[in-house]
């Protein structure tokens, strides 16, 4: 099948790549033509571990190709994904949709035969009818369907969620659709991945569901571990005794400084604004919001206080950056709260992340980039590690000691032993532990 994605940023790169995998010829479009000649070159402009290989193969067989006019692909395309973004609105944290109205509209006026136009961005229930309701104003005779596809990636693991998901859901209106849409994910059937189909509303409520549950999830644990740290329990045993009941599960049930990223801030926002909307109180959302912002924020005093009350005029040694492990993605990171915090007590810092120090570079300044972690320690008052990169779980304990002026190990993502650490004579500050 010939399939157009509108947008080259993380979704519709990803699944452009991955839909050329799947056998499909596929036309990734968006606007930015600097970035367009980049990715024609397979230079990727993210860092999404595989990536770069998936669009090199598919580039040179020839099944994806990169255009900034959207006119010549949709002319052929059986389906037009939607990719573009829905970051928060300033002001209010309502989804901003005005990228994927316009995307419907230059859609709209091209259409040249049926198609299914598919939502593959984020976006409040209630906008595929609003898409269809634009394309319809704008071209009276155009012949399509409006179908919602929901992404549900997890960044640094994008493309084996796309090739082998949990599931698919698809909400369309109309048989016609449905059968196209079958045909676009028949790689998934042949696995017996659960396709769910449903109508427009529910599959765009399902992932803004999905999304506010596991935050929630995290915003619970994150909580048990502050009663822990009071009562002199282990949050990871707690967590572990909790997550062997099937009801449960063990997923996002680790504790450590508050969720970030692309998805789950903005999409808890959105969620809950939708339901001011429709006068409908969502309690538990607008608390995992307001815990979750509030623990962000005291991250930074914890530092504080195990550097002996005041970091005024000290180093610290910041581990990671990213808002998790295998992204340069610094959206809602931690970090944009605890180093700007850690500044105005007077600190200064020095940082290391593994991908994520181009990207972070933007957002702070004075800080000092290191080439490793061992080199952002050298000196230091004390280490904090804020994303759990795989080399931050094996560094060498004696060298860290032998760094750092003072043995002070603020770890907030539980990534050693207390234990170990404090034989080995380290001040080990943890969560939940």
């Amino acid at each position: 099948m010939h399939i157009t994605v509108i947008g080259a940023g993380y979704v519709g790169l990803v699944s452009a790549a991955c839909f050329a995998e799947f056998g499909h010829r596929v036309t990734c479009v968006d606007v930015d033509a600097g970035r367009v000649e980049r990715l024609r070159r397979a230079e990727i402009p993210i860092y999404e571990p595989g990536l770069d290989e998936l669009v090199a193969q598919n580039v040179k067989k020839q099944t994806l190709s990169f255009e900034t006019d959207i006119a010549a692909p949709l002319a052929t395309s059986d389906a037009v994904f939607i990719a573009v973004g829905t970051p928060s609105r300033r002001g209010d944290g309502h989804a901003d949709l005005s990228y994927v109205y316009n995307a419907s509209r230059d859609i709209a006026r091209h259409l040249k035969q049926y198609t299914v136009v598919v939502t593959k961005s984020t976006v409040p229930v209630g906008t595929g009818r609003e898409i269809e309701k634009i394309i319809r104003e704008t071209n009276p005779a155009a012949e399509f369907d409006v179908c919602s596809n929901p992404e549900f990636l997890r960044e640094g693991s994008a493309i084996n969620d796309f090739m082998r998901p949990d599931r698919v859901v698809v909400g369309c209106q109309s048989e016609r659709a449905a059968a196209v849409m079958r045909a676009i994910y028949r790689p998934l059937y042949l696995i017996e991945t659960p396709i769910v189909l449903t109508s427009l509303e529910s599959a765009e409520l399902i992932k803004y569901a999905s999304n506010a549950f596991l935050a929630t999830k995290i915003t619970f644990i994150n909580e048990i571990a502050d009663l822990c740290e009071k009562v002199g329990a282990d949050v990871q045993t707690v967590a572990k005794g909790m997550g062997l009941d099937g009801r449960i599960g063990r997923k996002f049930l680790h504790a450590g400084p508050g969720y970030g990223g692309s998805c789950f801030p903005k999409d808890t926002l959105a969620l809950m604004q939708t339901a001011r909307l429709n006068k409908v109180p969502m309690r538990l959302v607008e608390a995992t919001i307001d815990v979750n912002n509030n623990r962000k924020k005291a991250m930074a005093q914890r530092v504080v206080v195990a550097c002996g009350g005041s970091v005024q005029g000290k180093t610290m040694a910041i581990l990671g950056v990213t808002f998790k492990p295998n992204t340069d993605d610094m959206r809602d990171s931690v970090s944009l709260d605890v180093i700007p915090a850690l500044q105005q007590a007077g600190a200064t810092i020095r940082a290391y992340d593994p991908v994520g120090m181009k990207e972070a570079a933007a957002y702070f300044q004075n800080v000092a980039w290191c080439d490793n972690a061992y080199e952002a320690m050298q000196g230091a008052d004390a280490a904090v590690i804020l994303t759990e990169w795989n080399e931050f779980r094996a560094l060498d304990i004696t060298q860290m000691k032998q760094c750092l002026q003072a043995p002070v190990l603020v770890d907030l993502r539980n990534i050693y032993r207390p234990d170990e650490m404090r034989e080995a004579g380290f001040n080990y500050v943890s969560v939940g532990r």
